[in-house]
C-alpha cells in the first residue's frame, strides 16, 4: 500500500525559527504548527468562558486567547485559568498593570504591543514579570490599528507599514534583551498580509503567528484564510495559526487543522476523501459525509477515510486509504488498509460505516500504544 496523503511527508521546508513555549505547547523550531482560537464570551462571565474554552479544547485547540480589557477581567481570568488545562493567552492593550496582574495569576502568554504600554519603565516592568515567570510575549500588529504617525507616513496600511510597526515593538524587547516572543502582522487583505509576513520572516528569528484578520464569515473567511495562510505555509512560514472567522470559534479550530492536514503539515482527526457525487452514485454521498463529519468530530486519531459514490474512482481511492467506501450495486464495498473487507447495503449505511471507522480508530490507537510500550 502506498502512502496516503495524510501519511506522506510534506514537501514543505519550514523556516527555522527560535522555539518558545506557551505553557506546555512549544511554538517554533521543529514543533508542530499549533492551532489556536479566541473566546468571544464576556470574560467576566467565568462559567460561559470556561465552557467555551473546554469546547475549543475538545475540538483540538492547542492554545486559546482571552481578551482581558480591565482589572475586573484580569481577576476573572485568574478564575478561568484555574478551571482549564489548555494554555491561555491574555489579550491586553494599553494598561500595563493588567499584564502584571495576569502574570501573577498564571497566564501562559501575554499578547501586547510594547509601544502601546507607555513609558519605558512600564515596558520594563512587564518584561521583568514575563521573564521572572517564564511567560512569552506575542507582539500583535494589525492593519486596522497602526500608529498615527505610520498612517500619516504611508497614507494607508501597507506591508511596509505593518513591518515597520512590528520592528518598533520588537526594538523595545531587544533593548531589554528579551527574546521569548512571537510576532503577527495581520491584515484583512490577503496580499498585504502575505507580503508583510514574507518580509518580516527575513528580519527576525522568532516564531510567527499567522492570521488573516477579520477574514469574514464561515464560508468567505475560510476561503480567504486558506488562500492567505496557505501561501505562507507553502513558503514554510508560520509556527502557529489562528483562522479569524465571524462564526463559532470551534469552527476556527476545525478549519485550521483541515488547512494543515491538506498541506501534510499536521495530522489530527479524520482526513475525508469524498467525491462531490453525480448521477453514477450508488448511495447518498453528500448526506453520508455530512452525517459522518458530525458524528466523528470527537476523533483525534489521524485516519484517512474515502467515501466515493461509484466504481470509477472508488476502488483507487479506497486502496490508498485506511478505510474506504466504494459505491456499488447491489451493495457498496468497504476496503480496509487497501483491501476489500466487507459489503454494506444502503440501509443503515451511516451507522455501520461509523462503527467500522471507530473500530479502525481503536485498532490504530492500540497499535500506537504498543509501539510506544516497546520503545
Amino acid at each position: 500500500m502506498t502512502l496516503s496523503p495524510m501519511h506522506a511527508q510534506s514537501p514543505i521546508i519550514r523556516r527555522q525559527s527560535r522555539q518558545i513555549h506557551v505553557g506546555s505547547v512549544p511554538v517554533g523550531g521543529d514543533a508542530p504548527i499549533s492551532v489556536q482560537s479566541m473566546t468571544n464570551t464576556n470574560t467576566l462571565d467565568v462559567a460561559a468562558t470556561v465552557a467555551q474554552i473546554q469546547r475549543l479544547e475538545a475540538a483540538g485547540a492547542d492554545i486559546v486567547r482571552v481578551s482581558v480589557p480591565d482589572m475586573d477581567a484580569a481577576e476573572a481570568f485568574g478564575q478561568i485559568k484555574r478551571q482549564v488545562a489548555v494554555p491561555l493567552v491574555a489579550d491586553i492593550h494599553f494598561d500595563y498593570k493588567i499584564a502584571l496582574r495576569v502574570a501573577e495569576l498564571g497566564v501562559d502568554c501575554l499578547r501586547i504591543n510594547p509601544g502601546n504600554i507607555g513609558r519605558e519603565e512600564r515596558v520594563r516592568a512587564v518584561v521583568s514579570a514575563a521573564r521572572d515567570n517564564g511567560i512569552p510575549i506575542r507582539i500583535g500588529v494589525n492593519a486596522g490599528s497602526l500608529e498615527k504617525d505610520l498612517q500619516k507616513k504611508y497614507g494607508e496600511p501597507t506591508p511596509a507599514a505593518l513591518v515597520e510597526s512590528a520592528m518598533r515593538h520588537i526594538d523595545h524587547l531587544d533593548r531589554l534583551d528579551f527574546q521569548e516572543y512571537k510576532v503577527s502582522v495581520k491584515a484583512s487583505d490577503v496580499f498585504m498580509a502575505v507580503a508583510a509576513y514574507r518580509d518580516l520572516a527575513t528580519r527576525i528569528e522568532q516564531p510567527l503567528h499567522l492570521g488573516i484578520t477579520e477574514a469574514g464569515g464561515l464560508r468567505s473567511g475560510t476561503v480567504k484564510s486558506s488562500i492567505g495562510l496557505g501561501l505562507l505555509l507553502m513558503d514554510g512560514i508560520g509556527d502557529t495559526i489562528r483562522v479569524s472567522l465571524a462564526a463559532d470559534p470551534v469552527e476556527e479550530i476545525k478549519v485550521g487543522f483541515d488547512m494543515l492536514k491538506s498541506l501534510r503539515l499536521r495530522a489530527k482527526g479524520i482526513n475525508f476523501i469524498a467525491c462531490p457525487s453525480c448521477s453514477r452514485q450508488n448511495f447518498d454521498v453528500i448526506g453520508t459525509m455530512n452525517a459522518l463529519e458530525e458524528r466523528l468530530e470527537d476523533v483525534m486519531t489521524p485516519l484517512d477515510v474515502s467515501v466515493i459514490g461509484c466504481v470509477v474512482n472508488g476502488p483507487g481511492e479506497a486502496k490508498e486509504s485506511d478505510l474506504g467506501l466504494t459505491g456499488g450495486s447491489p451493495a457498496n464495498l468497504v476496503y480496509i488498509d487497501g483491501k476489500p473487507a466487507s459489503k454494506l447495503r444502503n440501509d443503515n449505511l451511516v451507522d455501520e460505516l461509523e462503527a467500522l471507522i471507530r473500530t479502525k480508530v481503536r485498532e490504530k490507537q492500540a497499535a500506537e500504544k504498543d509501539t510506544i510500550a516497546r520503545g
